[in-house]
């Protein structure tokens, strides 16, 4: 090499221009470090709530999350429970965890458009995993609360918790095939989408059909404005409020808006990438006046969709503040020698803790292999049913929706905090099992980290 010449530094799998590294990896990345950086502020806000209220300030952490916060127009106070002001717990699950849904909304608007779920023979197995992955676990948990009064709470281990999930896969880096990582997001996608549809129909009541109808007729609202190319943000926000408060009122719980509104959102750019065709030239020429600034500016944001951009926007806030916020509010409960006990025995947490630990991989791995038996769809490469067992294991982790569920399902404060012990030992064990299973499972030799 002379000496005029520079080294030629070559450019890692990951960064190069191929479709795959542009479509799929990059973004992946990206989802994967927010998802493990939410995880482990999940996990410490967990562990805070715990040690709060095991602690001889436990009062204080009632109190905390008992304060009433009123709103009052004139002598009407919207926001009531039982006649009751919103407390701030009510606050953090009713109306912050609205803004989690509508996220969730969102990704899987933008899954279904743009992503893996656009491609029926992609999403076929983790959707068919998916499936069993909440089947079995429903049905586990239902067989051992037959007849007893926590039945209610079938539910609580279908859910999966994306950011516990992903987490410990990137823990695992290179241990992991990339492609099994894309395998648990399209499953936890539909887990979601499974989760919403349970809790709009098992856990709402008292409907209200007067209110159900002004919520319609808000949805209706927000499909008007987009087909009259309404693009004004501020008109969305109020009436994505409304519609917000009048599902809250009509007895459907009120994160099934944020869900709905959040599929509404258009996930195709408004304009094509053909009309940013020489805007670069455009804005180096000598004619560039503010007005052409504006219009440049304009096309620009246009050319990534409105779904894009929220979820951009929205994911840090939810990711980093609002489920943090929503395990402190509702993982504190007493580990006491008798609330131990207590749990031991319970039905509860027993179906909990075998829905989640046994129910997920098996259930998950059965509709697998079954749905590959049968040529319905294939398994992605370098993928084994190994390393489906190990992330059917690792979608085990049911934290921020079980606890959201389980809260739906009781109203008795000892049948919520067995169900709590049921979710925090699942997921600590199923934690374990799912980094053990794939941790001995052949690395993934197509890992982009490894290319150079």
């Amino acid at each position: 090499m002379s000496q005029n010449e520079l080294p030629v530094r070559k450019e890692a799998w990951s960064g190069g221009d191929t479709r795959l590294a542009r479509t799929v990896v990059r973004p992946m990345v990206r989802f994967l470090a927010q998802e493990a950086a939410s995880g482990v502020l999940l996990l410490l806000a967990t562990a805070i709530a715990l040690i709060w209220v095991n602690s001889p300030w436990a009062d204080s952490y009632r109190q905390l999350w008992e304060t009433e916060l009123l709103i009052q127009i004139g002598d009407w106070v919207p926001l009531t429970h039982g006649g009751i002001p919103w407390s701030l717990e009510y606050w953090v699950n009713d109306a912050l965890m609205v803004l989690f849904f509508f996220v969730v909304g969102l990704e899987i608007k933008a899954e279904l458009v743009v992503g893996d779920l656009s491609s029926p023979r992609v999403a076929a197995l983790p959707a068919i995993a998916a499936l069993g992955g909440m089947i079995l676990p429903a049905a586990l948990y239902a067989l051992i609360n037959l007849g007893g009064e926590g039945f209610g709470g079938w539910g609580i281990p279908m859910a999966t918790d994306i950011a516990f999930a992903v987490g410990v896969l990137a823990l695992l880096g290179s241990r992991v095939p990339h492609r099994l990582k894309l395998f648990l997001l399209t499953l936890a996608i539909v887990d979601d989408i499974g989760a919403i549809a349970v809790i709009a129909i098992f856990y709402s009541d008292g409907l209200s059909f007067g209110w159900l109808a002004l919520a319609i007729v808000g949805l209706l609202a927000v499909i008007a404005m987009q087909r009259f190319r309404v693009w004004y943000i501020p008109m969305y926000v109020v009436v994505g409020i409304f519609v917000w408060y009048a599902t809250y009122r009509s007895g459907v719980h009120a994160t099934i808006a944020g869900v709905v509104l959040g599929l509404l959102a258009p996930a195709k750019p408004l304009l094509g990438p053909r009309l940013l065709e020489g805007l670069e030239d455009f804005m180096s020429g000598d004619n560039v006046d503010p007005a052409s600034v504006r219009e440049a500016n304009w096309k620009n944001k246009e050319s990534v969709s409105i779904c894009v951009r929220l979820i951009g926007f929205l994911s840090p806030w939810t990711s980093f503040l609002v489920i943090p916020l929503f395990a402190l509010a509702n993982a504190g409960v007493e580990l006491s020698g008798e609330a131990v006990r207590n749990a031991i025995t319970s039905p509860i947490t027993i179906g909990v803790i075998v829905g989640l630990i046994l129910g997920k991989p098996l259930g998950i791995a059965l509709f697998t292999y079954v749905a590959v038996r049968f040529g319905v769809a294939d398994l992605p490469g370098g993928v084994t049913l190994r390393h489906v067992l190990g992330a059917g294991a690792v979608a085990g982790i049911g934290f921020t929706v079980a606890l959201f569920i389980s809260g739906l399902a009781f109203d008795d404060p000892g049948f919520i905090d067995e169900s709590i012990i049921g979710i925090l030992v699942a997921s600590l064990v199923s934690t374990g099992l799912g980094a053990a299973i794939l941790f001995t499972a052949p690395a993934d030799k197509d890992s982009p980290s490894e290319h150079h």
